[in-house]
């Protein structure tokens, strides 16, 4: 297919923006380019930001698939004597880029509002470890921690998963296995801008082609990693894509957002209509003129604050209820 569909325009603030993200964040990332953007630094504030919300920090190594170690970050106030909820947090980059400190400041201020323990995973990344280690991994701590809530200060009745982008894709296929493994049980499940269809067939992701973040030809990129040989064939399980479950019933409260001129939007709406005529519950937001990240990459603009009060409110509903 040739790309005939016009892709709709950016918000007038998030456009501005983005000519400006454009100059570290291209537009289309191809294989040769992975090593180099698993080079772009890590957060310098991170520290500052978990000793604002009175935590600290704490590093385990955990048991992953198939027996492989993997390492976790548990943060929580030292302090802490009731049980809060938990969030267990799953970073973004395309399956192919990334780590656990990524993504995870949006989750700090629940410690401090709501006594939250945050634990966020560090899974294994394609193409080194494709499909299923990634969301296997994922799935492996969110087990893990669900079997420490007692020594982590989690409230097991109040455990919620979450991430963006890939993080998202890899929360709705971690949501999956938690129901179709009979556990653990979650209270919620927040699916940003989920990656969660190899097929790149949809209207939306053949508009952003070569403009905004994580185009169609990035897409590819991460989905050719993960699966291989497989893509786009019947072997392809839900967990990896979970676009292609046909059952999406019995799953905990969801939300999904995503913009509307981003390669995920007609996906990440397919799901939430899927999970409605399954009987489920789901809040979906699409936000006019956003591109993919836009909350994160330009996060005082009016649609980015906007995007992060609906998040709050949700999550806080969920981590309250």
């Amino acid at each position: 297919m040739t790309n005939t569909y016009p892709a709709p325009p950016f918000d007038p603030e998030l456009a501005a923006a983005l000519a400006l993200v454009g100059e570290m964040i291209p537009s289309t990332l191809t294989p040769e380019m992975i090593p180099l953007m698993r080079q772009m630094p890590a957060d310098p504030t991170l520290a500052d930001q978990v000793a604002a919300v009175g935590a600290v920090a704490e590093d385990h190594t955990i048991p992953g698939f198939d027996g492989a170690e993997i390492a976790v970050t548990v943060y929580r106030r030292p302090d802490q004597v009731e049980p809060g909820p938990g969030i267990f947090h799953i970073h973004g980059g395309g399956m192919i880029i990334g780590d656990r400190f990524g993504g995870v400041q949006g989750f700090l201020p629940y410690i401090a509002s709501h006594g939250a323990v945050v634990v966020t995973v560090e899974y294994r990344l394609a193409p080194e470890f494709p499909d299923p280690v990634p969301v296997e991994d994922c799935y492996a701590g969110l087990r893990w921690t669900a079997d420490n809530a007692d020594r982590l200060g989690i409230d097991v009745t109040r455990l919620v998963v979450g991430g963006a982008s890939a993080g998202g894709g890899l929360t709705a296929g971690v949501t999956l296995l938690a129901r179709d493994r009979q556990g653990p049980e979650l209270r919620a499940s927040l699916l940003i801008y989920p990656m969660i269809d190899d097929r790149n067939i949809t209207v939306s992701s053949h508009q952003i082609q070569g403009i905004g973040v994580w185009d169609r030809v990035s897409n590819d990129t991460g989905w050719d990693a993960l699966l291989g040989d497989r893509r786009g064939t019947d072997d392809v399980s839900i967990y990896a894509a979970p676009s292609r479950a046909t059952d999406l019933s019995d799953l905990p409260p969801t939300f999904i957002e995503v913009g509307s001129a981003e390669v995920f939007r007609d996906e990440d709406v397919a799901y939430a209509t899927a999970i409605w005529a399954a009987g489920g519950e789901c809040e979906l937001h699409v936000w006019p003129g956003g591109f993919h990240g836009f909350d994160g990459l330009a996060p005082q603009a009016q649609l980015s604050l906007l995007a992060t009060e609906a998040r709050h409110r949700w999550l806080t509903r969920m981590l309250e209820a």
